[in-house]
């Protein structure tokens, strides 16, 4: 029905539109024949006065010779012929205007060319416009796919030695080491058939680090470091997204306030904010703010902290309950420490432990700010805590101090004062505090089990991984679940080294794919206080052990098939007689004791009296 009705208000239209030319026709047809009666009228009358003056100019002129009579006579027919033509203007400007010899008189064909047109269905003009759009989306398919193949099929010519030698001597552009850098990737993309003749994959690894480096101000050890871990095209992008600012991130205090009230009080206030994300109930994405967000009278009064996304997940991981025993072991400056009370509902005890007095201060403010009750601060080596505090704590957190490779973006000089060797003291520092956290824990808690969580704000395996395998080793734990439903899985193997599986459990967020800070979270629980070095020591006195019953059984077996092997005649004799005689020990005779005494008894000696003393 619906396209029987579309087919009629066609065909109407075409009727109105048919109608409508009809009458422009006629109309034009009447002013046509009007002009043409008033230019016959004109022409009557210019031919009347030009036949008047010929027959004057006949009576004037004399008849001289046949032949000059009978051109002239020719030529005044000519002439009479041409100005016998009707004039196509009768204004002043007949000079330079032309008529339109156009569609007015002879459009008969284009009359009914319009008419085939307009009998055409809207859908066959659909159709039409369609197959045009599809010709020209083809064309520009095919010149893109000539384009594509002369670029894939287009070697890159890596620089040469001399090439770069002279480099040194002059700025390089950033858009040229770009370009560069691009040109590289896409060859190791396609490395078999993109790459130059007698050039090897690590000498375009080595051209793409030293172009990163350069491009992006990191040292070159630091590059091939992330080059190695990451691979060449993801190394790119972590760089790239470690040089863009991180959206600021709040956090809202429910110890004072709700979200919902929060963010209306905020928007009052003009700042423009968002939910940070769909697995943070607390969490605030400041978008645009008039005002600092660190100085509004909300921050003063402890209604949020101001805390990155990614420093929210150890928390959320660690996931600590009301009236637990809870130690924050890096606790400074009091963020991590006020959002466990904040799940506790202040209800339990936290520890909140710093090496350095002067960063506790700012601890100590925010937990008065943000109203936390349950919090002592304290000021001891995290790695004696084991031996202070043995078996003590439900639940731990150890934020541990690191190279800061995840932040670059909060601080640049990452970029230029970490080395790989700092890397590793970290890791050797971090090894010592995860083992006294550890031994911290009490594995026989009925509410926990003792659960501790290790975090970093590095993407280095040396800090993360490598530190949790070696815990693995030490220790009797194991890596659970982080519970985090994103994050990217840890590194089961990085270069020659191989990881435990378990070591998969842990969660890595990244820039370039999260949007958030460099960070890592590994969630522990402890098993039993027995450590590996004891089980071996048992395992050697027990195998010693076994090794002495051994021998000893050895030795009585053989006496026993000794006894049990027959003697000869003399031989039974002989014991005969040593059964018979029998020896006898001597009888000691009782002898009387003297006492001992302490000291010689002795009188003291007299001086003799001298001549002279007489």
């Amino acid at each position: 029905r619906n396209v029987k009705a579309n087919i009629a208000s066609n065909n109407m239209g075409r009727v109105r539109s048919r109608t409508k030319l009809r009458g422009k026709k006629s109309q034009m047809k009447e002013e046509l024949d009007f002009d043409e009666e008033s230019r016959n009228d004109s022409l009557d009358e210019q031919s009347s006065s030009e036949t008047e003056e010929s027959s004057n100019r006949g009576e004037k002129t004399e008849s001289s010779e046949d032949d000059e009579g009978s051109s002239e006579s020719d030529d005044e027919e000519d002439d009479n012929v041409e100005e016998s033509k009707p004039p196509l203007f009768s204004d002043e400007n007949a000079a330079w205007l032309k008529p339109k010899k156009t569609k007015l008189l002879d459009s008969d064909e284009d009359e009914d060319d319009d008419e085939m047109d307009e009998e055409e269905l809207e859908v066959e003009r659909q159709s039409k416009l369609i197959d045009e759009e599809m010709q020209a989306e083809q064309e520009e398919a095919d010149a893109e796919m000539r384009r594509t193949i002369e670029q894939e099929t287009e070697i890159f010519h890596l620089p040469t030695e001399e090439e770069l030698e002279s480099e040194e001597n002059r700025v390089v552009p950033p858009s040229e080491i770009r370009s560069r850098i691009e040109s590289i990737l896409e060859v190791l993309a396609d490395f078999k058939s993109r790459r130059e003749d007698n050039r090897s994959r690590s000498e375009y690894v080595e051209q793409l680090t030293s172009d990163l480096s350069e491009l992006y101000g990191y040292l070159p050890e630091l590059m091939e470091y992330f080059v190695s871990m990451f691979g060449p095209s993801e190394t790119l992008e972590f760089v790239d997204a470690s040089d863009r600012p991180r959206p600021l991130v709040i956090r809202t205090n429910t110890l004072k306030a709700r979200r919902k009230d929060l963010a209306a009080a905020l928007m009052k206030r003009g700042v423009s904010l968002d939910p940070l994300a769909n697995w943070s109930k607390v969490g605030l994405k400041i978008v645009e703010s008039p005002v600092p967000i660190g100085a509004t009278p909300e921050y003063l009064s402890g209604h949020y902290m101001l805390q990155s996304a990614a420093s929210m997940c150890p928390v959320l991981s660690l996931s600590p309950q009301p009236g637990e025993k809870v130690m924050d072991m890096s606790a400074a400056p009091g963020g991590k420490t006020s959002y466990i009370a904040q799940l506790m509902r202040n209800k339990g005890v936290i520890i909140a432990n710093d090496l350095k007095p002067e960063r506790q201060k700012a601890t100590v403010a925010n937990m008065h700010r943000l109203g936390v009750k349950i919090a002592i601060t304290c000021t001891h080596d995290g790695r004696k805590l084991g031996k202070k505090f043995p078996k003590t704590f439900d639940r731990i957190l150890l934020d541990a101090p690191c190279s800061g490779l995840g932040v670059i973006s909060r601080d640049p000089s990452v970029k230029v004062q970490r080395t790989i060797l700092d890397v590793q003291k970290n890791s050797h520092l971090q090894k010592e505090l995860l083992l006294a956290a550890i031994d911290s824990l009490n594995h026989k808690s009925k509410k926990s089990g003792g659960i501790m969580v290790y975090s970093t704000c590095s993407v280095s395996v040396y800090e993360n991984e490598e530190v949790v395998n070696y815990a693995l080793q030490k220790r009797d734990i194991k890596i659970i679940d982080a519970g985090l439903d994103f994050g990217k899985p840890g590194f089961v193997r990085y270069k020659h080294q191989r990881f435990h599986p378990s070591v998969a459990l842990t969660r890595r967020f990244y820039p370039h794919v999260h949007n958030m800070d460099g960070f890592f979270v590994a969630k522990i629980q402890k098993l039993s206080d027995r450590k590996p070095e004891d089980t071996t020591e048992l395992e050697e006195d027990d195998t010693k052990e076994a090794v002495a019953e051994e021998a000893t059984n050895k030795r009585k077996e053989q006496k026993r098939k000794i006894d049990e092997k027959p003697l000869p005649n003399k031989e039974i004799a002989k014991k005969k007689a040593r059964s018979d005689h029998l020896s006898i020990p001597p009888k000691t005779q009782n002898r009387v004791k003297k006492k001992k005494t302490n000291a010689k008894v002795t009188k003291p000696r007299r001086h003799r009296a001298k001549a002279t003393d007489i």
